[in-house]
């Protein structure tokens, strides 16, 4: 078509064609870009504390939680126990969609800018699932955990090889090779937005190695480095005066403080 036009034609609808591609790619780039961009999550501000959610750990009893929640409301939280699916040993994602709901419910309830949650043992998997994959890591100013293992745990590797009918879906999903901690630990262990503390014990038997509740960006804090001669199992962390005190320590306002020997006395009484 463009062989039968003079060469000053030719030129100027060349230079036209050209101009249109431009247009074309400029607006192309006008709707793409912003679909390409995640933009980052909101972060809550550390000098504001909102409402407690306590996150309970494998079989779900809250026994344990509901006193260190009553501390917390004794010390002028505002402190709730989430009540698990079933029997707290199914799906740790459906926990998670649980947590987001107990979450809102707070925040609406509440009219803070955002919570501090705490997960006991499986519940601290739960909270990073829901801060990782539902949205939460805008919504959470801390997250502590309390022997959790962030990295799965032989107990549940025995379990599952050993008696794979009483090792239920929560069981298969805190082994050590299992494909949710995979997925979970295979980027950002903490996630911005809300600021990490994993409190554990150098006596755990059910969460093994003990180790594996150290969360990588997180305050990692034993309770030994803090007292050395406490012997805590990991059933008596949520219910232990000391590691009680240490969680209230952590949820004050400002950013997580580092703990030790010289706090031993302190946080016990």
């Amino acid at each position: 078509m463009l062989a039968g036009l003079s060469p000053a034609r030719r030129r100027l609808v060349l230079g036209l064609l050209a101009a249109l591609v431009v247009g074309a790619l400029a607006v192309t780039a006008a709707v793409l870009v912003p679909r390409l961009t995640t933009p980052a999550p909101a972060t809550v501000s550390q000098t504001e504390p909102g409402p407690v959610l306590l996150v309970p750990g494998y079989g779900g009893s809250t026994t344990g939680l509901q006193q260190l929640a009553d501390v917390l409301t004794a010390a002028g939280r505002d402190a709730t126990v989430v009540a698990l699916p079933g029997d707290g040993t199914g799906d740790l994602q459906a926990a998670a969609d649980v947590l987001g709901d107990a979450v809102d419910a707070a925040l609406d309830r509440t009219g803070a800018d955002g919570v501090d949650v705490v997960g006991y043992s499986a519940g601290g998997v739960v909270a990073r699932l829901w801060a990782a994959e539902d949205g939460g890591a805008a919504q959470a100013r801390r997250v502590v955990t309390l022997g959790s293992p962030h990295h799965g745990t032989t107990v549940a590797d025995l379990g599952a090889s050993l008696a794979p009918d009483q090792c239920p879906e929560a069981c298969r999903q805190l082994t050590t090779s299992s494909d949710l901690l995979r997925r979970l630990n295979a980027d950002d262990e903490t996630p911005a937005g809300p600021t990490w503390v994993s409190i554990w014990t150098e006596d755990d038997q059910t969460v093994t190695p003990p180790t594996t509740a150290e969360l990588e960006g997180a305050l990692n804090i034993s309770v030994q480095s803090v007292c050395a001669t406490s012997s805590v199992s990991h059933g008596q962390l949520p219910t232990d005066p000391l590691v009680q005190g240490m969680v209230l320590a952590e949820l004050a306002a400002g950013q997580p403080v580092e703990l030790g020997p010289a706090d031993c006395t302190r946080l016990s009484s």
